[in-house]
């Protein structure tokens, strides 16, 4: 789990710039160079390996919404599909009808009699008053709409074993929450590049072994494995990029690099999908961007953050150096001499904030209030993100048109975070993308059923994408820098609960064909309501004791809306700090060792 870490305030005073943290040696050595543009590039096959590992499950287990039970006494007879269903598959059931995608014939039923003898006598079309059992010779599927057989439709994970696909689903971010430990633990002791590499590798070979699973639970532990390696497969780089990046760029590079690499990466995954057909060989295929990382170590610059954490601090000055050469920087020793005597005070200081852990959190009433709303809203935020990813099955029977169309909305939301976040504020556009999203969620259930209910969805992803691209740097803004980290992480993996049960929000559809949609536009209007709760956090001085955490933002005007005023009670706490744009990447970048939580 990634979080970001204010290491220090910025200098105040009209004399000459202090070197006190990492940002003010950054304007030395090149903000935003050729080194940086070359590790901009190098988030590519990253980002790319982030957006398959979330999604290529879904892909592999989709099952055709037309199935059918198989007769076997059909295969010594020249029939159709149209003939096969009108003889032996009754109507659906009213339980049927409220499944999802439901058909116009039953799924799970078939007329107990004996074909060969109907077919003798010329009978081609079925009698209602015929007796009915559940299928017991497996299944037939139409492929038109999708093009191959799925694990769950090989297994024929359908009717009663249709919540089959949901739990493997579930298993992956479980091994995600394992994952997070582990890589965390490796990043910690062992540096960034090791914890990249290995947990790619871990990534890549599951991934392979995927197309070999022949049951459930070998897909299971396959897919868990996999998952193990979701979110630090390119969190670990994308930090590590951030880092390295001046303040002012950090929103552009933040949110476009993550916005038209990952809108790329899902918005190509269906094609790549139908094109290739064979759910066996897409596990495989999807798998290839993690070699990338096996060359990683000669590639990738380690954090500097790192190495001054771990008391390395000539390493990191040679990683500045480097940094300076290649961006044919000249900077005077006199520049690194000053930043070294920065870091050994902040590894003191470091020293004295160990004593703090996330319990902390929870012992001054508002600061405790304002954590478990960040976890509520983070968690309910995961929910509604997973839940339109999975309720596109429901709405579409081109699922990969829908959903590649649903994923480019990543690029939009990029955009506006890049050109309206740090003149709106958190706090307000984290109300209007969600308020936005239930709205939305809510036409779609109005809509007739087709490419105006999907459009209506799509806006709705439009809106928690922003959301959630928000939600990812407000708690690390909001909470006390002696346990924002420990507390980031903390949020994070709850949010890993919301993963696991996220695909199960569209089994609402067996009460109620609308009953997800409704679920997650109710949950998006607590969410939207939720955020104004929560006070903003642009250009103001981030907490750094508990107390300041807890007092944090009292001063503040519930209708306060940066970019159209600053409130005189406000000048104080709103520090304008020139060039710097996004305060959630102002200082240091750090990994946290997980398992001090």
């Amino acid at each position: 789990m990634t979080v970001v870490v204010d290491s220090a305030k910025a200098e105040e005073g009209n004399g000459p710039k202090k070197i006190t943290t990492f940002d003010d040696v950054l304007p030395y050595v090149g903000e935003a160079g050729r080194y940086q543009l070359f590790l901009f590039f190098l988030l590519l096959p990253f980002t790319f390996v982030y957006a398959f590992l979330y999604f290529a499950q879904f892909f592999i287990t989709l099952v055709p919404a037309e199935h059918w039970c198989r007769i076997p006494e059909f295969e010594s007879w020249n029939l159709t599909d149209h003939q096969k269903i009108a003889l032996s598959i009754p109507p659906p059931t009213s339980e049927e009808l409220k499944l999802e995608s439901s058909t116009s014939f039953s799924r799970c039923y078939m007329y107990n009699v004996s074909y060969n003898d109907i077919l003798n006598e010329g009978i081609t079309k079925a009698d209602p008053s015929w007796p009915t059992i559940p299928c017991r010779n497996g299944w037939e599927f139409n492929y038109t709409m999708i093009p191959y057989a799925s694990i769950a439709a090989e297994l024929t994970w359908v009717c009663e074993k249709t919540f089959l696909s949901s739990a493997a689903q579930s298993a992956f971010f479980v091994g995600s929450i394992i994952g997070g430990f582990i890589f965390g633990y490796i990043a910690d002791h062992y540096g960034r590049i090791p914890a990249l590499v290995s947990c790619n590798a871990v990534g890549f070979f599951a991934s392979v072994a995927t197309a070999f699973c022949n049951s459930f639970w070998s897909f299971c532990l396959a897919r868990m494995i996999v998952g193990s390696s979701f979110d630090n497969c390119f969190n670990v780089l994308f930090i590590i990029v951030i880092e390295y990046v001046g303040p002012k760029y950090r929103t552009l590079f933040a949110n476009m690099s993550f916005g038209i690499y990952f809108a790329a990466a899902a918005g190509l995954l269906p094609w790549i999908a139908y094109w290739i057909a064979d759910w066996r060989i897409l596990s495989i295929v999807t798998a290839f961007p993690m070699i990338v990382a096996f060359v990683g170590p000669w590639i990738v610059p380690e954090s500097a953050r790192w190495y001054i954490m771990n008391g390395n601090i000539p390493k990191a000055i040679e990683m500045l150096k480097k940094f300076a050469k290649v961006n044919r920087k000249e900077v005077k020793q006199e520049v690194f001499d000053e930043f070294e005597k920065s870091c050994k005070a902040m590894a003191e200081m470091d020293k004295q904030q160990n004593k703090y852990t996330v319990l902390d959190l929870f012992k001054l009433p508002r600061l405790a209030r304002i954590t478990i709303m960040l976890v509520i809203y983070w968690l309910l935020i995961v929910l509604v993100f997973d839940g339109h990813v999975w309720n596109m099955k429901l709405l579409d029977p081109d699922v990969f048109t829908s959903f590649s169309l649903a994923s480019m909305t990543e690029l939009p939301a990029a955009i506006l975070l890049a050109l309206f976040l740090d003149r709106w504020g958190r706090r307000w556009m984290g109300f209007a993308s969600m308020f936005i999203c239930g709205i939305f969620s809510f036409i779609a259930i109005a809509t007739p059923e087709g490419s105006v209910t999907v459009a209506m969805a799509i806006l709705a992803r439009l809106g928690v994408n922003v959301a959630a691209n928000i939600g990812f740097q407000y708690a690390a803004e909001m909470l006390p820098t002696v346990v924002r980290a420990q507390g980031v992480s903390l949020i994070h993996i709850i949010g890993y609960f919301a993963h696991i049960i996220g695909p199960y929000v569209i089994y609402l559809a067996d009460v109620g064909q609308e009953l997800p949609l409704v679920v997650l536009g109710v949950l998006s209007m607590i969410v939207a309501f939720l955020t104004l709760g929560l006070p903003e956090t642009l250009n103001q001085d981030l907490p750094e004791t508990l107390q300041e955490g807890n007092d944090f933002g009292k001063e503040q005007s519930f209708w306060w809306i940066p970019c159209i005023s600053s409130a005189p009670k406000l000048k104080k706490s709103y520090k304008k700090k020139k060039g710097i744009t996004n305060v959630a990447f102002h200082g240091s970048i750090q990994r946290i060792d997980s398992t001090r939580l």
